[in-house]
């Protein structure tokens, strides 16, 4: 009786229980349809908000400037008209506002009235109170000038705390240059967006050219090929993607541009205008050469013909590869194609000139040689050693010298920025695929040791 007592208690516990569990769980659902709800109408808010259903009250959104402007097409000619007057409108705007000549000579002027002494021998200083001075006395368009980081950036040991004038006259002298040749750059930048083509420097020189006193002996038969000559230096250093075009920013900043408005000036020593690639010596020379080399004079160079370049003495592997790389025209190289040849040669130090000739080496295209690219390669000196009655040289003695003056980061293997980095860029490629550059690298005590026999013979005298 007693068991059955208590299993009736149990079973009407477990049912209470049960119904409790039963409420609660509908109570959970109940609630959960509540959240779900909820979410569904915040997430309906956010997305009709997103696509512009709703507006958002977030005044801020009214107002984000417009950041890209379409470039009118083609077809668009009244557009394309409007954009070039507007940029030409922008243009002599910003000219305008640049010091000319009778304003440098009346900014001169009052730096010189205001110098403070004592002169640094007969170098004149100004110190920052008449340096404000002559800000203020020398009108807006020198404003700029006159901050104090420029005269901090020009301030160098005085004990007085001043500056020289002639070094703060060259350097608004410098930027007002560097102004001026941006807008006149910017004016054969047909598409306005910053950068030259091709064509547009070739323009800019060509119409340079009666403005240089050192180019007046030039034919105008010749401007053809001396514009195709400086045009290639900047597209073959500042352009090393090939894409076609420079940033005129990248123009600025490089040394090419004062190199060749350098020949505006009619007292040009002889020896620099051989080592300037825009003086007409040099154009001159360039071209001589590819004429000389053309036997056959039918415009283009062979390899056999380019294989006569400089001493004569680049391997045929290496020239094979010139020819597989670069651009030719039923296996004959013309005249553009040789002035990147000719560059990438001449500047063996510069990383533009090392990554024409690595391209060139890298024979299996993983961006990187290895031991057999650097044999592949040495077999053709070690040939014309023995062609030459020269005993080769060790390929194993070569490779270690070569892994011990670029020390790449990886042992077995030479990248470009190694080549770079290494600073010996210039031997290891000479070594690889000049007979005469592997010589003079062999044979480099000796040479040292005879120069300087003749300095010591030449100071005897």
């Amino acid at each position: 009786m007693t068991c059955s007592v208590v299993f009736c208690d149990q079973m009407e516990i477990w049912t209470l229980v049960n119904m409790k569990l039963g409420i609660a769980q509908v109570m959970i659902s109940a609630k959960k349809s509540e959240q779900e709800l909820k979410d569904e109408e915040l997430f309906t808010k956010y997305y009709m908000e997103w696509k512009g259903g709703k507006k958002s009250d977030n005044v801020s959104y009214a107002n984000i400037p417009r950041f890209y402007y379409r470039l009118p097409a083609e077809d668009e000619v009244l557009l394309q008209k409007l954009r070039e007057e507007s940029r030409a409108v922008f243009l002599q705007r910003k000219s305008r506002e640049l010091l000319d000549n009778e304003e440098l000579q009346n900014l001169w002027f009052l730096l010189d009235k205001h110098q403070t002494s004592p002169m640094i021998g007969e170098e004149a200083m100004i110190n920052y109170e008449n340096f404000l001075k002559v800000g203020e006395k020398a009108g807006p368009k020198c404003k700029q000038f006159f901050t104090a980081k420029i005269f901090a950036k020009l301030l160098h040991n005085d004990p007085y705390g001043r500056i020289s004038i002639m070094q703060f006259f060259n350097y608004v002298m410098r930027k007002v240059w560097l102004h001026q040749t941006r807008i006149g750059l910017s004016l054969y930048d047909v598409a306005g967006q910053g950068y030259l083509r091709e064509s547009d420097l070739e323009n800019y020189i060509l119409e340079l050219i009666p403005t240089l006193p050192q180019l007046d002996g030039l034919e105008k038969s010749f401007y053809s090929f001396y514009v195709c000559t400086a045009v290639r230096k900047f597209f073959f250093f500042l352009d090393p993607l090939r894409t076609g075009k420079i940033k005129i920013q990248d123009i600025l900043a490089c040394s090419f541009l004062d190199d060749l408005l350098e020949l505006r000036d009619e007292e040009l020593s002889k020896e620099s205008q051989e080592t300037n690639w825009f003086s007409a010596p040099s154009a001159l020379r360039v071209y001589g050469q590819y004429l000389n080399l053309d036997k056959d004079h039918n415009g283009m160079l062979s390899k056999e013909e380019l294989s006569r370049y400089g001493t004569g003495t680049l391997t045929n592997i290496f020239l094979d590869r010139v020819f597989q790389e670069c651009l030719t025209y039923d296996g004959e190289m013309d005249y553009k194609t040789y002035l990147d040849f000719v560059l990438a040669l001449e500047n063996r130090k510069e990383p533009a000139a090392l990554q024409y000739i690595f391209k060139l080496l890298d024979i299996e295209n993983k961006g990187h040689l290895n031991v057999f690219s650097l044999n592949y390669f040495f077999r053709a000196i070690q040939e014309q050693m023995k062609i030459h009655g020269q005993e080769p040289v060790s390929f194993q003695d070569v490779k270690d010298e070569i892994f011990d003056m670029v020390k790449p980061k990886d042992p077995y293997k030479i990248s470009l920025q190694d080549l770079i980095n290494s600073s010996q860029g210039d031997t290891v490629t000479s070594i690889l695929i000049d007979l005469n550059g592997f010589w003079t690298y062999e044979n480099r005590e000796v040479l040292v040791a005879s120069d300087s026999d003749s300095a010591a013979d030449s100071d005897e005298t």
